[in-house]
């Protein structure tokens, strides 16, 4: 069995940040495989592609680093495990276990219009449960250790999904549960660090952070979350299918100064 996730401890004098990267996986295990439809499970649509080497500098500044290995199409890791809706605006909400990409195209061979319950259960125990248990060890790990800790959520996504949005999606999107999953001081200071460049950036809208920004933002406890959302030509090719150096050395300076100023304002947290 493929390890659930990978985790890379810092490399540099550890800061109070752990980067949760729950979507750029695309394993499969056979037996899982058999059942999706191949063209689709060949390359993932929905999969936050590149994403982990996007943020290979991490750990380099003190940042421990969790990654799925699955894909989101086995199990959502940002989706509430009793499946209750992130979002209710009408949007395409893809499920637990999802049965259709975000265009609403079926993944499985015999397009089923859902898992069965006692399959979602076991994928729960197998995939969801591990990574939730080791983000979590790690995210107390470090709050204990100072005092305090910020998850930071790293997502991508495509330029436009139309069954989300009818519009194309900004560069950068922050989402924090409408100021509910972080202190404001370090909503600030993300927004005005994100802002501060050529980018085009929003906040919570379309995206406010799913559920690990929802279940793990807990400020009264200096248990804070954030959550990025990143349109992937930002750091890939115009097709959205390979990894631009060129662009993606220019976001990483971004997330670098951002992640720099999120780690000094800790320090009066």
């Amino acid at each position: 069995m493929e390890a659930v996730y990978t985790v890379q401890m810092p490399k540099a004098p550890p800061v109070p940040i752990v980067l949760s990267i729950p979507h750029a996986g695309t394993y499969f295990s056979p037996d899982l495989a058999a059942q999706f439809k191949p063209d689709l499970i060949a390359a993932p649509v929905d999969t936050d592609w590149f994403v982990t080497r996007l943020y290979e500098f991490a750990p380099a500044l003190g940042i421990t680093v969790i990654a799925a290995n699955y894909s989101r199409w086995v199990i959502d890791l940002n989706r509430d495990p009793d499946s209750k809706p992130l979002y209710t605006d009408g949007r395409i909400i893809t499920a637990l276990c999802p049965t259709t990409d975000f265009l609403g195209r079926p993944l499985y061979r015999d397009e089923r219009p859902e898992v069965d319950p006692r399959e979602v259960h076991q994928r729960v125990d197998a995939y969801f449960l591990p990574y939730h248990q080791k983000l979590r060890e790690l995210v107390d790990n470090c709050r204990h250790h100072f005092g305090t800790v910020l998850l930071w959520d790293a997502h991508s996504i495509c330029r436009h999904v139309p069954t989300i949005s009818s519009t194309p999606f900004p560069d950068l999107i922050l989402g924090d549960a409408d100021e509910t999953s972080a202190d404001t001081d370090l909503i600030e200071c993300a927004w005005t660090t994100l802002r501060a460049s050529s980018y085009r950036v929003a906040h919570n809208d379309p995206f406010k952070g799913g559920y690990i920004t929802r279940h793990y933002g807990k400020p009264e406890y200096r248990q804070h979350a954030l959550q990025l959302e990143m349109t992937k030509v930002n750091y890939m090719d115009s097709t959205e299918k390979y990894f631009d150096d060129s662009k993606a050395n220019a976001i990483r300076q971004l997330l670098t100064k951002t992640m720099l100023a999120l780690a000094e304002q800790l320090k009066t947290i």
